[in-house]
Parts: C-alpha cells; structure tokens; sequence
C-alpha cells in the first residue's frame, strides 16, 4: 500500500513531521504509518466530516470587520501537530519559568516598582503603556498571583529554534478549540488515540475550576464562580458558554450581576446571590464604569472597590494588560533575570524598539525584511510583514512609526515551522505557531499538554490568526518511549 504521505516534501522549511522527504520525525514516525493506510479520499471525507462535526457543535467564532456576517466555522485540519514528551517537559518548564517572572513583575509595578528603581525597565516603557491603568496601583490580588489563565504564543524558525513570539494574559482564547478539536480526532480516529501515547487535554475545564474556586477565601466552604461574558456577539462568545458549561458555572453579563451591601451579587430567580470568584472574559477598560471607561455598559458599576476590599476575586487581575504589550515583552529576559536570578529558558525573537532613535533608523531602512507590530494590538491587526508588503504599505508604515514610534516594535521575519495540510486534495506544507494554555494559581503551575496548533491556510502566509484566514489542528504530546 502507498502511504499516502509518501510525495510530502518538507521544502526548506522546518517541518513538525518529516526531519527530511520520506523520513519522519521520531515523534511522528508512528502517525504517519498510520495515517498512511487511510487513502487520500476518505482522508478528506473524515476532514469534511470534522467540520461539519464542529458546526453542530457551535464551534466557531466571530469577525467583527466582516460584512458578510458575524459567526464563522474556526476551520480544522485532520492531520495533527506533533511534539515529542521530551521535547514538551522542556517547553513547559521554559512557560513556567516566564509565568513566574511575569507575575513578579505585574506585583512589583503595581506596588514597590523596584525593578524601575533598580533601572531595569524605564519607567516610561512602563507607564506609557495602554494597559498599565493608575487605578490598580496598590492592589493586592487573592494569593498574590495577578495573571491566573495565560495563553503564550510559539514559533520555531528554519532551524528548529523555539521562541516565545507574544504574551495573552488579559482574556485569553483558544483553549475551547483545543479541547473540541482533540473530541473530534478521537472520534474520527479512534485507534490513534488507543495505539499511540497521547497525552490527555480534557481535564483543563477541571484544572481551570480547582484554580478559581482556590482564589475564594479560605473560610468560604462552596464558592460561587461566574464566567463573565461580554456577550453573544464578542468573538470569543463559544468559548465563554463552552467553558462555563463545562466547569458548571453561570454564564453572565455586566447586567446580571450588581453590587448590594458592599458585595458583588448576581441575580436570579430567587433573588440576589452573592458571587465569590469572577472569569472575566472582559477587558479591563470595561469592567467597572466607575474606575475605567464611564460609557461602559458591559461591566458592573462598583466592582473594582468591592475587589480592592477583597470581597470577590477576578480572574485575570485588572491591569494584567500590560504584560501583553510588545514592549513590555522585550524585556521578560530582563524580568526573568531580576527577579528569579535565571538565564530564560525559552527565548524572546529578537526585537527593535522603534522608540530608540538608533533602532529606528534601522527598522525603517529595512522594511523589506522585518515584521512590524502595534504594541498595543492583537490577533494579527496593526502590523505589516515587511517582506509580503507592497511599497505602498511599506512607505504608510513608516509614517506610522515617525508619528508614534513608541506604538510600534519590529522582529526579524522568521521562517515559521510548517505542518503537512490537506488542501484541495493534496498535502501542503503549512506554516504553524502554538499557544499552550498556562494556569498559574496553585502551589504548581499547570501548563495544558499541547495546546492550540493554528495552521495559516493561505499558501505561504505566515499569519495563523483565526482572524486573517488561519484554522487550526490538534497538537499531540507523545511519549515515544511508550507508543
């Protein structure tokens, strides 16, 4: 039988199956004799049966820019991504390690703000940021951990190399995805799952409740835990009710819930119920119109003075936003140093700040080879791929960055590692990155074996974001030792 595999080739790219054509990664070499036994066709008919199976289950999420309408299908590849165990306990202990140091510093700048005393990070760098808010000086969160749910973005370039390309601690997404994508494999490929050792995702909804319900107050014997939703028609909408569903926790909005004798309460048919513990999937501008944003409708009147009084706890704390700047990322290296007194185990992309006159002067005279981000910006808005943009885009770049240098920084454009996909009845070497899913509030930090693997789908792109036309795969941990 040909494997249906066998004409794959990896290119000059950094491939996550094939160390070369024909010759599979260790980690991988198991899947691919085993995928090689499904012909082409039923391939694609079980890829096809995936997307139908996510779209009953209303998997899917929303494009606010899109005119054509709001909800979209997150498109699924069947082929997965492979880790090898050894490989993962190292990458988890380099997402550990960074998690530390950032609460460390989230603590510090809110509070002793030693690390600027100490003139390791400007103050500027600091306090220009959009997502370093005023009112959260002095707060002191549950347990001392500021940032509870992480997601972290990373890449390999042509050689293999990891890096940690971004930072996701406000309101995080992707985790439902990883755990319905791994549903479906296991239905659609069963015997997978019962030869090979693949790690188990499905006890994060569980994972993620123990950390919550732990923030409560020690004396509170059955805290009440609430999911916070902007709404049905914020784009992550499926993933609020799919994680509330799954912890068993009420899915609620600003409007259901409102301070009474100085406590966050939520109402219902009974009357008032008092809430312990809040996942916000908010951002911070909108939870209280008091402190923040006054136009805020989503958020509660009075809720960040019955947090500050320590009468409810807030999954992520306010004022995590600032980790997720792209200036404040470049100095996590720094971070990791001051406050751990360690080398990073996993390391940052290299990366100009276009605030430095000298940077500068670099970032603009090489548009053509660089990436350049928005640092205040997301899921694959406000930045330019220096090499796939027309000198049209380049040149308004550059007025961009002479306007506001401080709003952007620039990185090398890295040959992201690519995955085989199956595309149009053929398999396509696909560039991928991967977002594990970090939970920071017990006595260990539990990382989420995998995570989200997304897959950019336009032929040579190097933007994976759901957003900008990217899908996703299920990323497998395998212990070879055992397969």
């Amino acid at each position: 039988m040909v494997n249906s595999l066998e004409g794959y080739n990896p290119g000059d790219f950094y491939d996550e199956l094939f160390a070369e054509q024909g010759i599979p990664r260790p980690a991988a070499a198991a899947l691919i004799q085993h995928i090689g036994k499904f012909p082409l066709n039923v391939l694609e008919q079980q890829q096809k049966s995936a997307q139908n199976m996510l779209f009953k289950l209303g998997v899917t999420f929303n494009v606010y820019s899109d005119n054509q309408g709001t909800e979209r299908i997150f498109p699924f590849d069947v082929i997965p991504r492979i880790i090898a165990q050894t490989e993962w306990d190292w990458l988890e202990k380099g997402l550990q390690q960074r998690i530390e140091a950032l609460n460390h510093f989230l603590d510090d700048i809110y509070n002793e703000q030693r690390i600027i005393k100490d003139q390791v990070i400007p103050r500027h760098v600091v306090e220009s940021a959009s997502g370093y808010l005023k009112p959260c000086i002095g707060l002191k969160p549950p347990k001392g951990k500021w940032c509870h749910i992480t997601g972290t973005d990373l890449v390999r370039d042509r050689q293999g190399q990891w890096y940690v390309l971004e930072d996701n601690l406000r309101c995080p997404s992707g985790v439902s995805y990883v755990l319905e994508n791994r549903r479906v494999m296991k239905s659609l490929f069963p015997s997978f799952f019962n030869t090979l050792k693949i790690q188990p995702v499905d006890d994060y909804p569980g994972q993620l409740l123990n950390l919550l319900m732990n923030l409560a107050p020690d004396h509170i014997a059955d805290p009440c835990v609430v999911v916070l939703t902007p709404g049905i028609y914020n784009s992550a909408y499926f993933e609020h009710s799919y994680l509330a569903q799954q912890m068993g926790c009420e899915l609620v909005e600003g409007r259901d819930l409102v301070v009474v004798d100085g406590y966050l309460q939520m109402r219902t048919t009974k009357g008032l119920q008092r809430i312990d513990v809040i996942y916000r999937r908010i951002d911070d501008d909108f939870l209280d119109p008091f402190v923040f944003r006054s136009d805020s409708v989503l958020g509660v009147p009075g809720l960040m003075e019955v947090y500050r009084q320590g009468r409810v706890a807030i999954a992520n704390a306010p004022g995590t936003g600032i980790a997720d700047d792209k200036m404040v990322y470049g100095y996590v290296p720094q971070m990791i140093r001051y406050y751990l007194g360690e080398d990073q185990i996993l390391p940052n992309v290299e990366t100009y700040f276009c605030e430095d006159p000298q940077q500068q002067s670099h970032v603009l005279n090489h548009l053509d080879e660089l990436v350049v981000k928005a640092t205040d910006a997301s899921g694959g808005y406000g930045m330019l791929v220096g090499p796939h943009a027309s000198p049209t885009e380049r040149e308004q770049f550059k007025g961009y960055i002479k306007a506001n240098p401080r709003k952007y920084i620039a990185q090398p454009t890295l040959c992201l590692s690519r995955v085989p996909t199956l595309i149009d009845g053929a398999f396509v070497g696909c560039h991928v990155d991967l977002r594990p899913f970090i939970l920071n509030g017990g006595d260990r930090t539990y990382v989420n074996p995998g995570g989200l693997t997304r897959v950019a789908l336009k032929q040579g792109s190097l933007v994976v974001n759901s957003s900008q036309g990217g899908g996703s795969k299920d990323t497998w941990v395998i212990n070879t030792k055992a397969a």
